[in-house]
C-alpha cells in the first residue's frame, strides 16, 4: 500500500492511501479526512444571529463564504429583503473575496504544479518557486493586488479573515465617497490583473504541450452532473440566485430554489472518512462511479461555467468562449481545467466589482432593513457560491431564535466522491508495474484533488460519537488482517504478535 500522508496545499489535513496488488497494480484508493470539527452540532442550542460570526471560524481560507451564506440565511429566517445598496455592497465584498481567494489558490495552491511543473523537486512547487519561473516581477503584483483587495475588504467589512458587517436585513454601516473611489480604483487594477493572469497561464500552460496533454488526457476525467447557481439570466453569480443541474450531456437536470435542495440533494456516510459525500436524490447512491445513470455530482469553477449560460461581464465572457473553443465545446469533463475555469471567473468577479462600486447606489446610507422579531419556530436557508463550489446554510430555531438544528452543505463535501473517483483514476493510470514510484508520479496523484481547491475543515460533518484513532494493517493481497482503536493502546508491542511477525 502507498500512503501519502499528509497532502499537501490546501487547507485541512487529509491522507490518500492507494492499495496494490500482487501484480504492483492499483486495486484502489481511497481519500481520507481523518480531522473532525463538528460544527454543526456544537452550535446547537447557540442564538441564531452569532452564526455570521461563529461559522465563518470553520476555515481560515474562506471565512467570507460562511459570513455571507449565514448572513443570507438570517435574512431568509426573518423573512427580511435588504436594501438594493446593503445587497450591491454584500456583492462587491464577495466578488473581492473570490478574487483573492483565486488568486491565492491559481499561485499559491494548484497553479505551482504547472507553472512550477508537476515533477519539480517539492520544495520548489509553491509560491515561491512561481516567483522564480516567473519573476519577481509577477511575485510583486501577486502580493500587490491581494493586499489591495484585503485593505479594501478590512475598510469595508471591519476584518478581513472574519468579517464582522454581515447582519439580517443589510450591513453593518454605510460608505462615502472616498471608499467608493478607492473601490473603483481596486476593481480596475483587478482586472487588469486577471487579464495579466491570463496572460502568464497561455504561455506557462496553454503552450506547453505536455501541460495540456496532461488537462485533456482520461487520466483526469470524470464523466458527472454538475451544479452552480445562475441569475435570472442563466449566467453565472456568485451572491445571488437559483440552483441549477445539468447531466453529463449538458443538458439542464433541475433548477430550483435553494429551499428546494432537500429535494435535489442526500448525503452518504462511508466509515473510512469523516467527510458525508453527497448524490443526487432522485437519482440515488450508486457507488463511485460516474456517467448519466450515477447520482454523483460537482461543484467548483468549471461546475458553474458548465451549467450556466455564460458570463454576465463582457471580457470574461470572451475568455468563456475561448476555454469551451480549445477544450471541445460544453460540458468539459477534464479536471484540470478547474485551473482554468477558475481564471475566467476571476476575470469575471474583477468586472462585477467594477459594475458594482461605480453604481450611485453604493454610497447610498440605506443600508438595512431591521427584522421583526421571531414568534415560533422558524428555517432559514442561505445560498452563496464559495470558491470551491455551492455553499448551503440551513438554520432551525426555536421561538427564542435559539439553533434547534443545522446543517451545512458545503462544496468539498459535495466534491468529496468525485475527488475520490478522480484520484483512483489518476492512480490506475500513472502507477504500473515497473514504473518507479517518484516524488513527481505521487504529485501527479495529489493533482486530481487539488484542482478541487478542497476545505477539510468545512466538509468534515460526521459524528460518530468518538474520535478513533485506528491502525488498518493489510497484507500484500490488500486483506485486511486487523484494525486496532489506538486509543486503547499504550504501545504498539499491544498488537497481536501474529501481525507483528507479518509486519516484519
Amino acid at each position: 500500500m502507498i500512503t501519502i500522508d499528509p497532502v499537501t496545499r490546501l487547507e485541512g489535513h487529509g491522507k490518500i492511501s492507494i492499495h496494490l496488488n500482487e501484480e504492483g497494480e492499483v486495486n484502489a484508493a481511497y481519500f481520507q479526512v481523518p480531522e473532525l470539527r463538528g460544527f454543526e452540532k456544537f452550535i446547537e442550542g447557540m442564538p441564531v444571529e452569532e452564526m455570521p460570526r461563529v461559522t465563518q471560524r470553520i476555515c481560515g481560507v474562506c471565512p467570507t463564504a460562511h459570513h455571507m451564506a449565514a448572513t443570507r440565511a438570517l435574512d431568509d429566517l426573518w423573512k427580511v429583503e435588504p436594501p438594493s445598496a446593503a445587497h450591491k455592497i454584500r456583492e462587491f465584498i464577495y466578488n473581492s473575496f473570490l478574487h483573492e481567494d483565486h488568486t491565492l489558490h491559481f499561485y499559491f495552491l494548484g497553479g505551482p504544479d504547472f507553472v512550477v511543473g508537476p515533477d519539480a523537486p517539492k520544495a520548489e512547487r509553491n509560491i515561491l518557486g512561481v516567483i522564480q519561473a516567473a519573476g519577481i516581477e509577477a511575485g510583486k503584483k501577486v502580493i500587490g493586488m491581494r493586499k489591495e483587495i484585503r485593505e479594501i475588504m478590512t475598510e469595508i467589512t471591519g476584518k478581513v479573515i472574519h468579517p464582522v458587517f454581515g447582519l439580517p436585513g443589510g450591513i453593518s454601516k454605510a460608505l462615502n465617497k472616498d471608499i467608493q473611489d478607492r473601490a473603483i480604483k481596486a476593481s480596475e487594477r483587478a482586472i487588469e490583473f486577471a487579464q495579466w493572469t491570463i496572460g502568464l497561464f497561455d504561455k506557462i500552460v496553454l503552450g506547453n504541450e505536455e501541460y495540456v496533454k496532461l488537462i485533456t488526457g482520461d487520466i483526469y476525467r470524470n464523466e458527472t452532473y454538475y451544479m452552480g447557481m445562475v441569475d435570472k439570466n442563466d449566467k453565472v453569480n456568485f451572491y445571488r440566485g437559483d440552483i441549477k443541474i445539468v447531466d453529463p450531456n449538458g443538458k439542464e437536470y433541475a433548477k430550483f430554489d435553494v429551499h428546494k435542495y432537500t429535494d435535489y440533494i442526500a448525503e452518504h456516510v462511508e466509515p473510512w472518512t469523516y467527510v458525508r459525500q453527497t448524490y443526487l436524490k432522485p437519482i440515488g447512491w450508486k457507488g463511485f462511479v460516474d456517467g448519466p445513470d450515477s447520482g454523483i455530482y460537482r461543484v467548483n469553477p468549471l461546475a458553474r461555467l458548465n451549467v450556466a449560460g455564460g458570463m454576465a461581464t463582457p471580457l470574461a465572457q470572451k475568455e468563456y468562449e475561448r476555454l469551451y473553443s480549445t477544450l471541445g465545446g460544453k460540458p468539459v469533463h477534464a479536471t484540470l481545467a478547474w485551473h482554468w475555469a477558475r481564471l475566467v471567473e476571476l476575470l469575471y468577479a474583477g468586472e462585477r466589482m467594477l459594475e458594482l462600486a461605480s453604481d450611485p447606489e453604493f454610497v447610498d446610507s440605506n443600508v438595512r432593513t431591521l427584522p421583526d422579531k421571531l414568534t415560533e419556530e422558524s428555517r432559514g436557508i442561505g445560498v452563496v457560491e464559495a470558491p470551491r463550489g455551492t455553499l448551503i446554510h440551513d438554520y432551525t430555531t426555536d421561538e427564542n431564535a435559539v439553533i434547534k438544528h443545522a446543517n451545512l452543505i458545503v462544496a468539498t463535501q459535495q466534491n468529496a466522491a468525485p475527488i475520490n473517483m478522480g484520484i483512483g483514476q489518476a492512480a490506475r493510470g500513472l502507477i504500473q508495474k515497473g514504473v518507479p514510484v517518484t516524488d513527481g508520479l505521487l504529485n501527479k496523484v495529489e493533482m486530481a484533488f487539488r484542482a478541487y481547491d478542497p476545505c477539510f475543515a468545512c466538509a468534515t460533518h460526521t459524528l460518530p460519537g468518538q474520535l478513533p484513532l485506528n491502525l488498518e494493517i493489510y497484507d500484500h493481497r490488500d486483506k485486511l488482517l486487523q484494525k486496532v482503536n489506538m486509543a486503547n493502546y499504550d504501545r504498539i508491542d499491544t498488537i497481536d504478535s501474529r501481525i507483528q511477525e507479518e509486519i516484519k
